[in-house]
């Protein structure tokens, strides 16, 4: 992967708060289209050492 590649995709750092929250940063949230209200799918990897975040609605159109 080049670095142009890295950086397209590379949106920042979320710190996870003390309630479990975190905060997409607005670059992701402005390139992806991620509104207030939408549902987020949270998934692990089997290793347990990542996570994947996905709209629900476009996770179900992946689905189908």
């Amino acid at each position: 992967m080049s670095a142009e590649e890295i950086e397209a995709v590379f949106y920042g750092v979320a710190t996870v708060g003390e309630r479990g929250q975190i905060v997409i940063p607005a670059k992701a949230r402005r390139q992806l289209g991620v509104q207030p209200g939408d549902k987020l799918l949270v998934l692990g990897h089997p290793s347990g050492r990542a996570l994947t975040i996905a709209r629900v609605a476009d996770f179900l159109r992946f689905a189908e």
